[in-house]
């Protein structure tokens, strides 16, 4: 197995990219795109997808998935400004990147990360699975305020050498991901919702929201004393990699 940092060219810039691949012996032909999520506290933006790659290194590993992690705008090495728009055309750019050879593709998003991952997957059928993890249900309790969710996008340092839209279009920009309607138009495609049952940031109610808008068609997973950073909680581990092996 080995993991490799590539680009690729996105509209604001390179995209970093860490890709993990399998050993050719278990190779199971199959592709996963992991989506850092957007921590809001002083600095935590940058350092969104440093856990990922030994995620995905796991992935490869013991699935024999290639798991692939792009830092979007903002994030990371990787030029440019945050925007909802922006988030959703590095993504799709990353697709479109690393789907030739895959008959399609998952994504695995973190927080607002799921967020994103089911707006993309709602408009793009390459999409086989979504999992989303510790993700709002209502983004415009998630974000507060217009002026107040800019200064956090600001303090968490997504911000490259373009400004931040101005507060209320940088809030409708998000508020137009629509996790709700976006999750409702997965199935039957796989789709599986996981949640920290003591999460403080997104309540685990948000779990049950984006379910009951799935019309009950998605796996449900709430793990016992979970918080909100389940990126490194073993039993999240474990559960991603059963929800893969289980579509080898």
């Amino acid at each position: 197995m080995a993991l490799e940092r590539r680009e690729i060219e996105g509209n604001a810039g390179p995209i970093g990219l860490e890709v993990a691949t399998p050993p050719s012996g278990v190779a199971a032909g199959q592709l996963i795109v992991l989506c850092h999520g957007l921590p809001l506290s002083r600095g935590g933006g940058r350092l969104a997808s440093r856990l990922l790659p030994e995620l995905a290194e796991r992935i490869a590993g013991e699935t024999g998935w290639t798991a692939v992690v792009p830092s979007l705008r903002g994030v990371g090495d990787t030029p440019g400004t945050f925007s909802a728009q922006g988030w959703r055309d590095d993504l799709t750019a990353v697709l479109d990147s690393a789907l030739p050879g895959f008959s399609g593709a998952s994504l695995a998003g973190f927080g607002f990360g799921g967020s994103l991952s089911l707006s993309v997957a709602a408009a793009d059928e390459r999409i086989r699975g979504v999992v989303t993890m510790a993700t709002p249900a209502d983004l415009t309790g998630w974000c507060g305020p217009a002026d107040l969710f800019a200064a956090a996008c600001a303090s968490a340092g997504v911000v490259g050498d373009q400004p931040l839209e101005a507060p209320d279009d940088l809030l409708r920009g998000v508020l137009e991901l629509d996790p709700l309607g976006s999750i409702a138009q997965i199935p039957p495609r796989h789709l599986m919702i996981v949640h920290g049952a003591v999460d403080t940031v997104v309540p685990a109610t948000a779990a049950r929201q984006l379910l009951d808008a799935a019309g009950g068609r998605a796996e449900l997973r709430i793990i016992q004393g979970g918080g909100h950073w389940l990126r490194a909680d073993p039993r999240m581990v474990a559960t991603i990699l059963g929800w893969l092996d289980r579509r080898r």
